[in-house]
């Protein structure tokens, strides 16, 4: 130690001197090292930046599992938001897409139950028996009670399971509802659809305006009769709000928030229409109006997630279920609507925003589906597939987060066989060796689309502030074979079936391979016994 001064080295020379008090220098200089230590500055914005790498590099050793707010639009278009060149003002999303990773080969279901169901489980619908038509609230059916959901998985992983909105995914027993499916708190409603401002489901089975007409909305497991009045899209976003600012942070939370919005009936409160009162097409208006609501409703929960210091560990994704409806929304330039299995139907508004994305600030055309959300929130949130049956979705959070290739490269939109086809395609015989032509399906196969059955003809509609464009195709009524190459031609104009029959052949061979895995329909009659009438004007289980 000749020739070596300083405190510290004066320090441990007096201290070795005298050997009885070796002890108290030893812990006496620790101490004067930590203080020291704190004088250290510490390069913050590095250490997140150093701990989001880990988070995306090393899976499953994170010490912090991440917040996750899955919001899901129902029934929005494709050309309703603002980064897609909509009138319609939506800054809040816009800003979140913006600072995150836009998904523009994003893909959903054509209808509102598919798409919560598979986000729900991973697993396409034809393998439980749901690929006919959304869960009917006069129809003792659901999501099959062995498949397991997603926030049963991470509940099992310690998270708190929050759900506000809309559930669309079976009540006929209380076994299907949300509070045994995974959920902590729920505060929503159960069907598809009701009043925006009463809360009440209308009646769409009896002309009898007594019969299957009933209040539906739930705090837990009971009835919220002090809400009528309130716009739903304020109500949820104050919902979900208030149970961000209660969350015990010792736990990570998953909310899950489907919006009642945009789906029909169209009704938006005065002073959001006034926005748009240049807008001579009162409907169109309306549905403006629809979408500036969710927009601030959006901001606003992101808002109390910044408040309550919760954002820099979220992962925020927004989702719409499925295309606009026809006549409510716009899906331009691409062709058909909600309900069909065209690119407007299926192909989805999507984006992610969160601190942890290793790469933002882009946009990807990367091939994601709605199902692929079960897999992928597994694993950032250090859960396990394991038990789960055979998943149809795959882990892309590598393809958000770093713009890694996805490992998908197909999408069953579906098969249904339940869907009349038309008499004029009974005869039509051609690869019928393959695959039945006249059956409803659809499948994303790389570049290539290929679509069977009775389609609806989709078009292509544009609402817009001053005008209402709709063009239609020239396809003939037999017609039950169509192949696009989606890449080059999202918009479905140039059928390529005739001019590429081995595509066509091949893309069948497919179709016919996923059929041989699908079970049968599950399509059970109506029971009369749903009717609110009989339950204190309530809609709820039943059996």
């Amino acid at each position: 130690m000749q020739g070596q001064s300083g405190p510290v080295v004066l320090f441990l020379r007096l201290c070795l001197s005298h050997r009885k008090v070796v002890f108290v220098c030893t812990l006496a200089a620790a101490i004067f090292v930590m203080i020291q230590w704190t004088m250290i500055p510490i390069d913050v914005k590095h250490y997140e930046g150093a701990r989001s790498e880990r988070f995306g590099a090393v899976p499953g050793h994170r010490t912090e599992k991440p917040n996750i707010v899955f919001i899901l639009a129902d029934d929005y278009g494709w050309n309703d938001i603002g980064y897609h060149n909509s009138f319609i003002h939506t800054p809040n999303l816009d800003r979140l897409a913006s600072e995150g990773v836009k998904l523009e080969n994003y893909y959903v279901q054509p209808i509102c139950s598919p798409s919560r169901e598979q986000l729900m489980t991973g697993r396409y619908q034809i393998h439980y028996g749901l690929q006919h038509s959304v869960i009917m609230c006069d129809r003792p059916h659901g999501l099959p009670l062995d498949e397991v959901t997603l926030p049963q998985r991470l509940k099992e992983n310690g998270y708190s399971t929050y759900m506000v909105g809309k559930w669309h995914l079976g009540f006929f027993r209380k076994e299907y509802m949300p509070l045994q499916r995974g959920f902590e708190r729920f505060f929503g409603y159960l069907t598809g659809g009701e009043d925006y401002w009463t809360h009440r489901k209308p009646s769409q089975f009896s002309k009898d305006p007594s019969e299957f007409h009933g209040l539906d909305l739930r705090d837990q497991d009971k009835p919220v009769l002090d809400q009528n009045g309130t716009y739903s899209t304020h109500l949820f976003a104050r919902k979900a709000i208030e149970m961000i600012l209660n969350h015990d942070q010792s736990k990570p939370m998953f909310l899950y928030l489907p919006f009642q919005a945009v789906h029909g009936p169209l009704e938006a409160p005065e002073e959001y229409k006034r926005i748009y009162d240049d807008i001579e097409n009162n409907l169109v208006r309306t549905y403006a109006a629809m979408v500036t609501v969710m927009d601030e409703a959006v901001g606003n929960v992101t808002g109390a997630l910044k408040h309550r210091g919760m954002w820099r560990n979220t992962i925020l994704i927004f989702s719409t279920d499925n295309g606009a409806k026809k006549g409510k929304g716009t899906n331009w330039p691409l062709r058909g609507w909600k309900n069909t299995l065209w690119e407007g139907g299926v192909r989805g508004v999507g984006f992610v925003n969160s601190k942890l994305l290793k790469k933002k600030r882009r946009t990807t055309d990367a091939l994601i589906h709605i199902s692929d959300w079960f897999p992928t929130l597994l694993r950032i949130s250090n859960g396990s597939t394991a038990g789960t049956k055979p998943l149809d979705g795959f882990d892309v959070w590598d393809t958000i987060s770093t713009g890694a290739a996805s490992p998908r490269k197909e999408i069953l939109h579906n098969i249904d066989p339940l869907k009349p086809s038309s008499p004029l395609q009974s005869s039509h015989k051609l690869y019928g060796d393959i695959f039945n032509t006249s059956v409803y399906a659809a499948l994303r196969s790389g570049d290539w689309k290929i679509l069977t059955g009775s389609q609806d003809r989709g078009g292509w509609k544009h609402e817009g502030p001053s005008h209402n464009l709709f063009d239609k195709p020239n396809d003939p009524p037999e017609k039950s074979i169509w192949l696009f190459n989606i890449r080059s031609d999202p918009e479905e104009k140039e059928d390529l079936s005739d001019s590429h029959p081995g595509i066509v052949q091949d893309m069948l061979i497919k179709l016919a391979e996923y059929n041989k895995t699908a079970v049968s329909p599950f399509w059970p009659p109506r029971d009369l016994r749903a009717n609110p009438a009989l339950h204190g004007d309530l809609w709820g289980p039943w059996l």
